[in-house]
């Protein structure tokens, strides 16, 4: 009976949750007839923003969807050894719609939930020219603007610390894992993927 209960109520919520998201680096380097040349972009640290709506099926699982937000700052690098070389600072942009299963370590009436999430969804990066800041030689330039659609891997580890019947403060620690267009436009071009670390913080309210 116990069992059966726990799946007897579905529970709508939605929520809000902002922070910090910081992206991975990346390079490349390719030897040639008269030495080695080599590119790198650093990101800064930016803004980031999550609204989700969601479904408590069991006191231990939810499935939630997610709309994702975040900007960054790029700064590119690149030197040939036939001596050209290039320094830009480009602003960068991603927005996911990402679909997660979670599984919470305490039941729904627990005023600590802790929490871990999986989910896969769409994520499109769009990044823009700002200024460049060194170049000679006649280099080969990025575009001033370049984009990418393609799929996303999105984990996370969070807790709900509920405040009132329904309203519950979140901290998500999330990653997001898809393919990287900035290292595909250095030159050389990076090998690495695109990683998006999130520090987020809000409130999510039950109905």
């Amino acid at each position: 009976m116990t069992s059966l209960s726990a799946w007897a109520q579905v529970t709508p919520y939605v929520g809000v949750i902002g922070g910090v998201a910081t992206l991975s680096g990346d390079g490349g380097s390719q030897r040639t007839a008269t030495g080695l040349s080599l590119s790198s972009y650093s990101p800064a640290n930016g803004g980031a923003l999550n609204a989700f709506a969601g479904l408590d099926l069991h006191n231990y699982f939810s499935v939630q969807g997610n709309f994702i937000w975040n900007r960054n700052s790029l700064h590119l690098n690149s030197a040939s050894s036939g001596g050209s070389f290039y320094q830009e600072d480009r602003s960068s942009s991603q927005e996911a719609g990402v679909l997660d299963f979670l599984i919470y370590f305490r039941g729904r009436n627990s005023k600590i939930r802790p929490y871990l999430g999986t989910g896969a969804g769409i994520i499109h990066f769009a990044s823009n020219l700002e200024r460049v800041v060194a170049s000679g030689a006649a280099p080969v330039l990025p575009p001033g603007q370049f984009s990418n659609t393609g799929p996303v891997f999105r984990s996370h580890v969070g807790i709900d610390l509920r405040i009132r019947r329904k309203l519950s403060f979140r901290y998500s620690f999330s990653e997001m894992i898809g393919h990287n267009p900035i290292s595909k436009q250095l030159s050389p071009p990076g090998p690495r993927g695109l990683k998006n670390f999130q520090n987020l913080f809000g409130f999510v309210t039950r109905f």
